[in-house]
């Protein structure tokens, strides 16, 4: 499967953000797909995860409350809303996916995935 993500920008903290990624080439339906960040100087860390069905979610501690995955699989498309943006969520932002063997989004670590798209850059300043 190829992954594109876009909807990256400048925003002023406080502001909100919706990330996309759109898939292409695989059984989008069947995908465990996860949002990975990358601040500059930084080891990628996890997100936020959905499970093939969109029934399960999962977040990082540093990103509950704030962030909202979502996926529309007849579109082939996830999405990453970020509110109440911080300077601290400055990062390049990636879409990954993996075959779901269950309906589950308990997949945090990046080695669990097996296929990446390109980042999308959010930078968070005044």
């Amino acid at each position: 499967v190829q992954l594109q993500a876009f909807g990256g920008g400048l925003v002023q903290p406080g502001g909100s953000l919706r990330l996309s990624c759109a898939a292409s080439g695989g059984s989008f339906g069947s995908y465990v797909m996860g949002w990975f960040r990358q601040a500059p100087g930084k080891e990628r860390e996890f997100a936020a995860a959905i499970s093939w069905s969109g029934g399960r979610t999962r977040y990082a501690d540093s990103v509950k409350g704030r962030f909202t995955i979502s996926r529309d699989n007849a579109k082939n498309m996830v999405y990453l809303q970020i509110n109440s943006l911080k300077p601290e969520d400055t990062a390049d932002y990636y879409c990954a996916a993996r075959v779901g063997l269950y309906d589950s989004a308990n997949y945090d670590s990046a080695n669990e995935y097996n296929y990446w798209g390109q980042g999308t850059q959010v930078t968070v300043s005044s």
